[in-house]
């Protein structure tokens, strides 16, 4: 059965000062219908259908659904996946304008393009009593639109009685500013004039469901919501995507083509860039320049690339070692090869603790496997890097005078200490990987954080931010799985599905269609790629890095759809490999660009950064491979023969 409503539907008519200049509830000739029916899994699926039937176009038309959720606006959080999680609160007051905010506040607005999300949904919850709304809208283009490439739009307003999830037929805004996007890495542009024409016999339809129910920190609102849309959207065809043992092989032979090596001053190791750009050895983060070390051998593809490991894994441990600080365990991750020794990671920025938290824990993998393996490798010089960083960044983490963290990156760290307390015994390194993984816990499991600050270039709500700490309470799960702590085992298990929940909502659950371009000509397909951050707002390929993590955690909560997602997400995110194993990023599937032309927002949807082939892009690639096999997934590459 349906009902006929119309309390939710508004037509704006005029177009004045860059927003709509009067809304109406009805207007002679437009016939709206809105059908609700109940819809699979207590969802209600909602149809409105717009006809005009005047002899003459209807210019200058904005159609609008208003979903009404009551409550104190302060207090209804909006989660926008890859925009706007629980409003962005861990970002105000920083670098204003950069990213979207939303606090309820009077007057206050946040609406955005639909080929913006990558799930769908608008949700509200009530961080009082853990109500929550969400709409799923089935994205589409807008017919009769003056502008180019024009979409409809999802957001949130602030009511006098709480908020309205709106769906609107192009007009967008954030900050309080209307009728712009978010195009730029360091402000908005203007886009105006998002209205359509309508023509006599001209139907528009805006399909969407609606879904409420309650959050808890159990199961906050939105996970459950995203829950709703991998159900919706099926994201799981991995066989349209290239085989992983294709990408697999690709990534390696580019790693192979950026060898640098100078036997002379006793140099070795992968170039983080183009050589016709710039030639530097850079560890973690930017160059993951380690990684072959770690992967190459682990996957076994060619006992020559023992040889290559060695080489670069004891150049990193003699070159970097005498850079690692007592202070705080930091050290250099830029080797500068025309100068020969290691350098600031960027003028005035001696170290991160993303770059050293990721690089040490593939350091400590890869002395993991030659303990096993020692007929084939030698780590005794590893150990003597490794350990000594984990050592000195154990004890600053432990000292009661040591500051607080500035943002997630440091979770970084937590496997790298975990995995070295594995090949130790060293109890203060595990101690300390619990220290940081508490802080981060306490920072951001709830309504008052999300995860923030885990990139270099972005700070702000982000993906590797929420990848920090997903990998940091992953590595204590699976600690606490070994010694068969039922205690911890809950503890640490809750907090490492929120946190892969949190970066998964940044993945891609459907194809959006693309106007003429690189993306287009590629045929390019966005579903499992995932968005950056809420200030860099294009996809790259950064969540391969934990897809063997997703799988794991697939199989521990019994959910096969994350061990579907999972192989989705790595294998979709090779289709732009070329043949000699090269791949670019910053993929422009939105109004957001950070390279080419960015003078006018119709200009910026549909290109990539071709040339920008920084070599953690190949990293992520081979250091899930191994770990898929590690793991006993299915990672076939056969040795070279």
């Amino acid at each position: 059965m349906f009902s006929l409503l119309l309390a939710t539907v508004s037509i704006g008519l005029g177009w004045e000062t860059g927003w709509v200049k009067e809304w109406r509830d009805a207007v002679d000739g437009l016939e709206v219908r809105e059908t609700r029916t109940a819809s699979l899994d207590g969802l209600e699926k909602v149809v409105v259908r717009w006809t005009w039937k005047g002899e003459k176009p209807l210019e200058k038309v904005t159609l609008a659904v208003r979903e009404p959720v009551t409550g104190k606006s302060e207090s209804l959080k909006p989660f926008m996946p890859g925009i706007l999680m629980y409003g962005n609160p861990s970002n105000a007051g920083r670098r204003g304008g950069r990213v979207p905010l939303y606090a309820g506040k009077p007057g206050e607005f946040a609406i955005f393009e639909d080929h913006r999300f990558p799930m769908p949904f608008v949700l509200l919850e009530n961080s009082e009593n853990g109500d929550f709304t969400a709409v799923h809208t089935v994205p589409s283009p807008a017919r009769g639109a003056k502008v180019q490439d024009l979409w409809w739009s999802a957001g949130v307003e602030a009511t006098a009685t709480g908020g309205d999830i709106v769906l609107l037929s192009g007009p967008v805004g954030y900050n309080r500013r209307r009728s712009v996007v978010k195009a730029l890495q360091e402000k908005a542009m203007d886009y105006d004039e998002t209205y359509l024409t309508l023509r006599p016999g001209d139907i528009i339809e805006k399909i969407y469901y609606i879904q409420r129910g309650k959050g808890s920190k159990a199961r906050f609102g939105f996970e459950q919501a995203m829950s709703v849309s991998l159900d919706l959207h099926k994201p799981y065809d991995a066989e349209r995507f290239p085989k992983m043992d294709e990408i697999v092989r690709l990534k390696r032979k580019f790693a192979l083509s950026r060898w640098i090596e100078d036997p002379s001053r006793g140099i070795a190791g992968v170039n983080m860039y183009d050589p016709s750009f710039r030639t530097e050895i850079v560890l973690g983060w930017a160059g993951a320049c380690e990684a072959p070390g770690w992967a190459l051998p682990v996957l076994d593809i060619d006992r020559k690339d023992d040889v290559m490991a060695q080489k670069l894994l004891d150049f990193i441990a003699v070159a970097y070692k005498p850079t690692i600080t007592a202070s705080n365990g930091l050290f250099k991750v830029r080797f500068d090869f025309k100068k020969g020794e290691p350098v600031c990671n960027w003028p005035g920025k001696f170290s991160d603790p993303i770059s050293c938290g990721q690089s040490l824990y593939t350091i400590m993998k890869s002395i993991r496997f030659a303990r096993k393996h020692r007929d084939r490798l030698d780590p005794t010089k590893w150990e003597d890097f490794a350990f000594a960083a984990a050592e000195n960044a154990a004890n600053y983490h432990l000292s009661p005078s040591a500051p607080p963290f500035v943002n997630t990156g440091t979770a970084f760290y937590v496997p790298a200490l975990m995995a070295g307390y594995e090949l130790t015994g060293n109890e203060k390194w595990k101690r300390a990987a619990e220290k940081i993984a508490q802080e981060v816990a306490n920072r951001y499991f709830g309504y008052q954080g999300v995860y923030w600050g885990g990139t270099l270039d972005a700070n702000c709500e982000d993906k590797e931010g929420s990848i920090a700490a997903f990998l940091a309470f992953h590595a204590l799960l699976k600690d606490a799985l070994r010694r068969g702590d039922a205690a911890d085992e809950k503890r640490w298990a809750r907090l490492a599905e929120h946190a892969m929940m949190m970066s998964l909502s940044y993945t891609v659950v459907w194809d959006i269609p693309l106007p003429p371009g690189r993306l287009a000509d590629n045929a390019f397909k966005s579903t499992g790629w995932t968005d950056v951050s809420a200030q860099n707002q294009h996809l790259d390929v950064f969540g391969v890095l934990i897809t063997p993590e997703v799988r794991w955690m697939g199989r521990y909560l019994k959910d096969p759809r994350l061990e579907k997602l999972a192989e989705v997400m790595y294998r979709s995110c090779g289709q732009l490999i070329d043949e000699k194993g090269s791949q670019g990023e910053q993929i422009q599937h939105t109004n957001f660009a950070q390279h080419g032309d960015m003078s006018d927002v119709s200009k910026l949807r549909g290109g990539y950064s071709e040339s920008w082939t920084v070599f953690w892009i190949t990293a992520h690639f081979l250091n899930a491979a191994a770990s898929f096999k590690e793991q006993g997934d299915e990672i076939i590459c056969e040795k070279a023969k």
